[in-house]
């Protein structure tokens, strides 16, 4: 409040977002470098409910005394009292909040497409044999599998080391699994709370926050989906306090440059639906994405030749802004090599120089003389009269397949 000069604390802008999209879920899958070991082989997928939760809860410090929760439906029916208990404690916190339901079905979804499109094996996590409300969340993830995925997930081949069932994984379980299956290939589905601390952990296992995605997929009221794409790991405020101080950083930005990516590529595949297919629509959507896969691969390639930020490279990692000054020339190149190839004018690759070899001998004076001594005009350069002329002096001019034949004729 005293640094941004505010009249009363503002509450968590994603989370106004997420309940303002109706949020489903937020995607936070592992990032991959071909060439660099990272924690996990294969990708890890992972869908945190986006909303409810200790996130948007109400409470407060209370004394000893009686607590009552009810509820009195929207449509005027009688209350009902959902808990009621007795504090015996001189010092407390009471705290409430719940868990919608509505949008898990479009969770689940969203999570079983991703996971049989990447041939991972999907695993919905909960706490739900002691949170016996949380059992709601898993029956609809079941429902959903069964009704839809089960085949297809069969047919792949996924569910052969599951017995043919969607898997559930108590929370406590998981966290202990994502330490140990470091080959990855499998996705996770979790309420909100848990989402949040198991993706964290997905991030340390995996290197760092900067090798994970965080993307926001909510629905707009006439069912169009909503995405925002950030970088996982937040705002990194004492890096920025350091640059403000004139400090040196070294700032992994690669979960913030993949978000910004995504957010380009969804809104180019916007354009493109919105048009109908138009060829400028269709022109923009083939710029967007040669863009933005050339600057992910220019990016990857700076981690992969050991020129990463420090939490790579260690200490002799780039500083932030070299790191930047580094991916923007390779950038430059790729997308140069780009406009050559589409132009023809690729440059070739020439004979390399005989001068450097160590049996090289020739003497470039004489040499010298004898170019001038073909190069009848005196121009510098030998066209192909010249060539010819020169090829015949010198006895080794190419000659007729009969004249060849009759020499080897002779020969006999």
């Amino acid at each position: 409040m005293e640094e941004f000069q505010l009249s009363k604390p503002l509450g968590s802008p994603n989370g106004a977002m997420r309940k303002g999209w109706n949020g489903i879920t937020i995607s936070r899958d592992t990032i991959h470098i071909d060439g660099v070991e990272l924690g996990f082989k294969m990708p890890v997928l992972f869908e945190r409910h986006a909303v409810g939760g200790e996130y948007g809860a109400g409470w407060k410090t209370v004394g000893k005394g009686h607590l009552t929760t009810i509820f009195t439906p929207a449509d005027g029916s009688t209350s009902t009292i959902v808990d009621e208990r007795q504090l015996t404690d001189e010092h407390n916190v009471a705290v409430v909040y719940h868990n919608p339901l509505d949008n898990v079905e479009d969770l689940a979804h969203h999570f079983f497409s991703r996971c049989l499109d990447q041939n991972v094996v999907p695993y919905v996590v909960t706490k739900k044999t002691v949170f016996k409300w949380q059992e709601g969340f898993w029956s609809i993830h079941k429902s959903v599998f069964d009704e839809h995925y089960r085949s297809k997930f069969a047919a792949k081949g996924l569910l052969d080391g599951t017995g043919g069932e969607l898997q559930h994984l108590i929370s406590d379980a998981a966290t202990m699994q994502i330490i140990r299956w470091t080959s990855g290939n499998f996705g996770m589905s979790a309420h909100n709370y848990d989402g949040d601390m198991l993706t964290d952990e997905v991030a340390q296992v995996h290197r760092s926050p900067g090798f994970i995605t965080s993307n926001l997929i909510g629905k707009r009221e006439d069912g169009t989906m909503i995405k925002e794409f950030e970088a996982s790991h937040g705002t990194v405020t004492d890096l920025w306090h350091m640059h403000l101080r004139g400090e040196e950083t070294s700032f992994n930005p690669l979960g913030l440059v993949e978000a910004i990516i995504g957010a380009m590529q969804h809104a180019a595949v916007l354009q493109l639906e919105a048009s109908g297919d138009d060829a400028g629509a269709k022109k923009n959507y083939d710029f967007v994405m040669n863009f933005t896969t050339t600057l992910r691969t220019s990016m990857h390639n700076t981690f992969r030749y050991g020129q990463g930020t420090r939490d790579m490279s260690g200490p002799t990692g780039l500083t932030t802004e070299d790191f930047v000054d580094k991916v923007a020339w390779r950038l430059e190149r790729y997308l140069v090599k780009q406009e050559q190839e589409a132009e023809g004018n690729l440059p070739t690759l020439g004979e390399p120089s005989r001068t450097f070899r160590r049996n090289h001998q020739v003497d470039p004076v004489k040499m010298k003389s004898m170019f001038e001594e073909y190069d009848l005009d005196g121009n510098g350069s030998i066209d192909y009269d010249e060539f010819e002329s020169m090829l015949v002096k010198l006895g080794v001019a190419p000659k007729k397949d009969a004249v060849v034949h009759k020499e080897k004729v002779a020969d006999v």
